[in-house]
């Protein structure tokens, strides 16, 4: 009786190589998301958090948790969106950076559009879901916090505001990012709202630095920006005049500090917040390096740390309270 074996060729496992592109499918969809920019989230999550518990609430574990999973899924959900309704923009910007110019996923072709616009629905359906657990956790106007971090997150690229488009997208950034999401933190771990004074005079300064910051980013896009018709800010009011109100913000930035603590910010807060003051002098100093294309990287790169600096010292100096 003959039976049938399978030969050696039949046998043999698939070479890795025929997983490679999946592999990199799997890469660049997580690019597309442009996971860097996460950190900002988690950082003025927690500087809200720590607001609270300066103020005398303990941070409950679990109230956290649902909160910075609204706050991170909704914020990738924006990334997502972001690159798919962005994508004419991108692809014609001549001098991307790694701030700037959208993750370069979509505008080489790594991925088909629908990638994105999929990746926008299903971290926007993963946020709603989690903002619903966190509002039967939270306090009554936990869902009215969240929503408005949906929809003003979702619009900031998206029709048919596309706020990012008619110069209102540094704005709405800053109010969701450095506004609503401590605040939202904050209101977790202490529904009454008491001590809110101290998180509002800490905010100032990162919601400053964060409108400087996307007018640094957004200087390299502006020529494919203006080329589709994507009016932002750094677009309407030219790359001169917008070099200057990123300087004056920044110095506003620090400038706020002493009034801050007139009006009752802990001196701790205000002085650890002043730390990276002399780096910003030094920045402000070099506001004409604007007409330089060669200098786009460093202007983004120190815009970024500046506000990321500025924030996690006020973090510390609220978890020490």
């Amino acid at each position: 009786m003959m039976v049938d074996t399978p030969d050696a060729e039949t046998c043999r496992p698939a070479p890795a190589a025929s997983y490679a592109p999946a592999m990199a499918a799997v890469v660049a969809f997580i690019r597309l998301g442009r996971p860097k920019f996460l950190g900002g989230g988690f950082v003025l999550y927690a500087l809200g958090a720590f607001a609270a518990a300066a103020t005398g609430h303990p941070i409950a574990a679990r109230r956290y948790l649902l909160g910075q999973a609204c706050v991170t899924a909704f914020q990738l959900m924006t990334h997502y969106a972001n690159d798919y309704f962005d994508i004419e923009a991108d692809r014609a910007n001549p001098t991307p950076t790694r701030w700037s110019g959208g993750s370069r996923v979509l505008a080489r072709g790594e991925l088909p559009p629908r990638a994105a616009l999929l990746g926008a629905i299903g971290f926007a359906a993963a946020g709603l879901i989690t903002a619903a657990l966190a509002t039967r956790a939270g306090g009554p106007w936990t869902a009215a916090i969240l929503a408005a971090i949906a929809a003003i997150a979702w619009e900031y690229s998206a029709p048919p505001l596309r706020l990012c488009a008619i110069g209102l997208g540094e704005l709405a950034t800053a109010i969701v990012v450095t506004a609503l999401v401590p605040l939202l933190a904050f209101y977790l771990q202490a529904p009454d709202a008491a001590g809110i004074r101290v998180l509002a005079l800490a905010a100032v300064p990162p919601f400053l630095l964060q409108i400087a910051m996307l007018l640094a980013i957004e200087l390299p896009d502006a020529a494919g920006d203006a080329a589709t018709g994507k009016r932002t800010l750094v677009v309407r009011l030219g790359a001169a005049r917008a070099a200057r109100l990123h300087a004056a913000l920044t110095a506003a930035a620090f400038a706020w500090l002493p009034l801050a603590c007139a009006l009752g910010l802990p001196v701790r807060v205000a002085l650890c917040a002043a730390i990276p003051a002399p780096f910003a002098l030094w920045r402000i100093a070099r506001t004409a390096e604007h007409r330089d294309p060669a200098a786009f990287e460093r202007i983004a790169s120190w815009a970024v740390a500046l506000l990321v600096a500025t924030s996690l010292a006020e973090l510390a100096a609220l978890a020490t309270l």
